[in-house]
C-alpha cells in the first residue's frame, strides 16, 4: 500500500540496513504518534468477535506509521531503517502508539558490489 508521503513501504525496514542499498546520509530520528482513548474501544460491540478490535488497532498503527513517513519525507529522507512501534499509557484511559525509526538517504548498490557497514 502506497502512502500519502513520498516514501513507500518498501523503503522502510526494521533492520539496520536496507538490502540492495547503502546509506549515504543519516538524517535523524523520525516519529509518528497516534493517541486513543479507552472510550473509543468501549463503543465497539465485540460480542466475542475480536476482528473489530484488531482492525481498529491496525488502523491506529497505520496512522502512526503514515505520520512517521510524512515526517521522514519532510526531512528529505528516502528511507527509514531501524523502524519500531511502541505503546504507552500516557494517562488513565489514554494510550499513545508511537512509530519511530532513523530517517536516511540511501542509494542503490550497483550489482556485483558489496558494501560493509
Amino acid at each position: 500500500m502506497e502512502h500519502a508521503s513520498t516514501l513507500s513501504n518498501a523503503m522502510v525496514t526494521t533492520a539496520l540496513e536496507l538490502e540492495g542499498y547503502r546509506v549515504i546520509r543519516s538524517i535523524g530520528v523520525v516519529r509518528g504518534i497516534s493517541v486513543r482513548s479507552r472510550l473509543m474501544f468501549q463503543t465497539l460491540d465485540l460480542k466475542g468477535d475480536l476482528s473489530q478490535f484488531a482492525g481498529l488497532c491496525d488502523k491506529i498503527r497505520l496512522e502512526a506509521f503514515d505520520l512517521m513517513l510524512q515526517h521522514a519525507a519532510e526531512m528529505g529522507a528516502n528511507a527509514i531503517v531501524a523502524m519500531r512501534y511502541d505503546a504507552t499509557e500516557v494517562m488513565d484511559g489514554m494510550t499513545e502508539i508511537l512509530a519511530y525509526g532513523t530517517a536516511v538517504i540511501v542509494e542503490p548498490v550497483p550489482q556485483g558490489l558489496s558494501f560493509q557497514t
